[in-house]
């Protein structure tokens, strides 16, 4: 009989894909068939020519299920499928079997199946298919991913446990996530405490990660709708700071940190020119991840040559200074299959941080 767990979080951004990648390669080296489906879908990309959830092609990609894709990812919703639902012009009943028979296809062939939610246990409600109700229709028990504060936490997971509890799913595990180091021992024990006497466990998952956290220059690159150019075998660079290069190039250079990315308007030449001749000083080059150029003003034939020829990894786009630097602080990063650093990071953290056989001994 296959092993199972549904994946749930107390909201957006909690480090449920983190999470299923590292079940996933955990699980890998206990039973010989891994799988995982994302039963609804919010996020359609193209996937070997199918419109797929962008968790399931990720999860696809890194584990070479590019065969069972189809099943990973039953329901996809596009803009205006949710009024479409309600209309009745496409039928839940249908989504439903769809889920269902994608699932027990991947049972069939699987020792342990990840199922991957979509936000909080309510997401989904407004077609009557929501996480609480999937896992339920699914038999599979729930795994809820929280931060890591304490009467946050507490309040979140609160709230979603009772929409699974009126579902009629069992809730196993509360997995705090992003802790910060130096209080994660205090932070779980303090959560077992508020949850004491509740019948699931409460354990720490991962701790806050800069690398995890941050985004690459691939991915800036997509947030902007701007190619990368220069170096683009820099594409996986993980981006540690975003710095406004609005100060004299003197004081620009003497608060670079490491891994920035300096945003420099297409008409500050002397800067672009100082940035792209330091990026080719080993010194510099762990402390420059590259530029964005803002500005409606075109970058001069001499000053673009001069970036060309240094290499140096560039986004340009025709925006204001603080439209571009808004889009990139307000961005979440997430993980893509080109995200191999993070990847290999979470693996290796999934060795330290997370008690599969616990885990698994819960299901």
């Amino acid at each position: 009989m296959t092993r199972k767990i549904f994946i749930a979080a107390t909201g957006q951004n909690s480090g449920k894909t983190t999470t299923s990648l590292s079940l996933m390669h955990l699980a890998g080296k206990k039973y010989g068939r891994v799988g995982f489906i994302k039963p609804l879908g919010p996020k359609p990309v193209d996937f070997n020519g199918l419109q797929v959830d962008k968790d399931a092609a990720l999860m696809a990609g890194v584990f070479g299920l590019e065969g069972d894709i189809q099943y990973m990812s039953p329901v996809v919703l596009h803009p205006g499928s949710t009024k479409k639902i309600l209309d009745g012009e496409i039928r839940r009943e249908m989504l439903l079997e769809k889920i269902l028979q994608a699932t027990a296809k991947l049972e069939k062939n699987c020792d342990f199946l990840v199922i991957e939610g979509s936000g909080h246990s309510g997401v989904g409600s407004v077609i009557g298919m929501s996480n609480a109700r999937l896992a339920g229709l699914l038999g599979a028990p729930v795994m809820i991913i929280c931060g890591g504060g304490i009467g946050n936490a507490v309040d979140s997971v609160s709230i979603n446990l009772a929409l699974f509890r009126q579902e009629g799913v069992p809730v196993k595990l509360v997995l705090a996530n992003k802790l910060i180091p130096e209080k994660r021992e205090a932070s779980i024990r303090y959560l077992r405490l508020a949850f004491a006497g509740a019948d699931f466990k409460v354990d720490g998952g991962f701790n806050y990660s800069p690398i995890l956290a941050n985004p690459t220059l691939s991915r800036i690159s997509k947030i902007l709708g701007q190619p990368l150019q220069g170096d683009l075998k820099e594409a996986t660079r993980i981006v540690h700071h975003v710095q406004l290069g609005a100060a004299s190039a003197q004081r620009v250079a003497d608060l670079l940190e490491e891994s920035s990315l300096l945003l420099v308007n297409s008409t500050r030449d002397e800067l672009l020119v100082m940035l792209s001749s330091l990026y080719n000083f080993p010194e510099y080059r762990r402390l420059i991840a590259g530029m964005v150029i803002p500005g409606l003003a075109p970058v001069s034939k001499i000053t673009k040559k001069i970036l060309d020829d240094s290499n140096i990894p560039y986004i340009r786009i025709e925006a204001a200074n603080s439209q571009v630097f808004s889009s990139i602080k307000d961005d979440v990063s997430k993980i893509t299959v080109e995200d191999r650093e993070k990847i290999t990071m979470i693996r290796s953290l999934a060795e330290t941080e997370l008690d599969f056989e616990a885990i698994d001994a819960l299901l």
